[in-house]
């Protein structure tokens, strides 16, 4: 049972990020930089591209639902254009599990988490520019429609040489002002019940008692029930509408479970350099603990969404169904058979091995390995969901790399600004006595 006394030998604790640590930030962004410009100029002069692939591949795909030849932009820039979209939706994804995950523990009443809270609290500070560069990257898709096909003008119209009946059956969901709506809305909900859970709990570190941790528990149910259904229509909207013509009922949780599991991830990773830079004095190896047995359930949970949208698509074989597969698979010369492959390896098979045991849960060296490889292994799983679908063949990594570390350094200088901006540890939570003593 969780008890309401505060321990009062805990005294707080406040991140000072030094002015080395904000170089070394903007070091990962001007290196992001310098790795984009060195992809574009490789893009320019036809290193590593496969255009003769990817046009083949996309006039058979434009000739199988009748839909007018569609060029896009030149490679390079629809590589960007992609890019920026990916990156944004992986990191925006991640900080609003920040969110949830604190949400969830209040709903549950549990305590053991208290210790890590801020953490999540200080994830989430990506929200609001994840919104605004949402909004520019979508207004981009505008230039040659690289990003989604459904907005190429006439594709809705009957008669129009561009015409597509299955996209013209999805009008009704698919068009700009509602889909526009629907980002501001769900976007604009989460930031606002980040706000609020994060304006608590500063006011319960100013002035203590019961009040504001019952408040944080109304607030967080009614997000999560908001979160619940907005996570998954979000999941149509930034990332099964790039494939247009494709769809799966299982979309909304495989991608909320890369999401889940990539922020579990990130909250480990954080927590355990935190402590290793002398602070978070209270984490144990229980807190650890239970950290390494979200990461090795989650990641159990996202292969089993995995191979049963895999194996029920696969086995019906369905045309309209199987086609995301084809192409992944063995699609435009196999050049994303290894990627696909690869993701089932880093995402399923190394956590699984590696934090199979109790002692490897409580290992700070272990998890931390685990925590950046399932980071990197989803980001790969995103750029597995969107390349495909718009670069057809004609995909590479080294702009999309490039940009991952903009993308990166940004997240961290805007992470660590929130996380020094009160204490590390929530001193007047109600739970933090059990939290400072908890062991598993």
């Amino acid at each position: 049972m969780a008890t309401l006394t505060h321990q009062e030998s805990v005294t707080a604790e406040y991140l000072e990020v030094s002015p080395g640590t904000r170089r070394k930030f903007m070091l990962i962004i001007v290196a992001g930089v310098a790795v984009l410009v060195l992809g574009v100029i490789m893009s320019m002069l036809g290193i590593g591209a496969h255009h003769e692939a990817a046009e083949g591949a996309a006039a058979a795909h434009g000739a199988g639902h009748g839909a007018g030849e569609h060029h896009g932009s030149a490679p390079w820039l629809k590589r960007i254009i992609v890019s920026l979209w990916h990156n944004n939706v992986f990191f925006t994804g991640v900080s609003a599990i920040g969110t949830v995950f604190m949400a969830i523990q209040y709903v549950a009443y549990a305590g053991w988490s208290v210790v890590v809270k801020r953490i999540n609290e200080a994830l989430s500070a990506w929200l609001v520019p994840g919104l605004v560069i949402m909004m520019v990257v979508f207004g981009l898709n505008f230039i040659n429609y690289d990003l989604f096909h459904w907005t190429v003008p006439g594709i809705m119209d009957k008669g129009s040489e561009t015409y597509d009946a299955i996209v013209a059956g999805k009008s009704g969901f698919l068009n700009i002002p509602f889909y526009l709506i629907r980002m501001v809305l769900f976007l604009g909900l989460w930031i606002f019940f980040t706000k609020r859970l994060r304006d608590l709990s500063l006011e319960e570190d100013l002035h203590g008692g019961t009040e504001y941790f019952h408040k944080s528990i109304n607030v967080s149910a009614g997000f999560l029930v908001i979160y619940a259904v907005s996570s998954s229509m979000a999941a149509w909207d930034w990332v099964m509408s790039v494939d247009v013509h494709w769809f799966s009922t299982m979309f909304g949780w495989y991608v909320f479970a890369s999401w889940w599991v990539s922020g579990i991830a990130a909250v480990t990773l954080c927590t355990i350099l935190l402590k290793q830079a002398g602070y978070l004095r209270w984490v144990k190896e229980s807190h650890l603990h239970d950290l390494g047995k979200f990461m090795f359930g989650f990641s159990i949970f996202w292969t089993y969404v995995w191979f049963s949208q895999f194996m029920l698509i696969w086995y019906a074989n369905l045309p309209e169904e199987s086609v995301y597969f084809n192409q992944r698979l063995g699609g435009f010369n196999g050049q994303y058979t290894w990627l696909f492959f690869g993701n089932l390896i880093i995402n399923f098979a190394f956590p699984f091995l590696v934090l199979m045991t109790r002692d490897a849960k409580r290992q700070m060296i272990m998890l931390k390995i685990v925590s950046i490889a399932i980071l990197v292994g989803h980001w790969s799983d995103f750029y597995l969901m969107f390349m495909p679908g718009t670069m057809k063949g004609d995909n590479g990594f080294v702009i999309e790399i490039g940009i991952a570390l903009i993308f990166l350094g940004a997240f961290l200088i805007l992470f660590t600004k929130r996380l020094s901006q009160a204490s590390l540890v929530p001193l007047h939570h109600p739970f933090l006595d059990e939290s400072v003593h908890h062991t598993t």
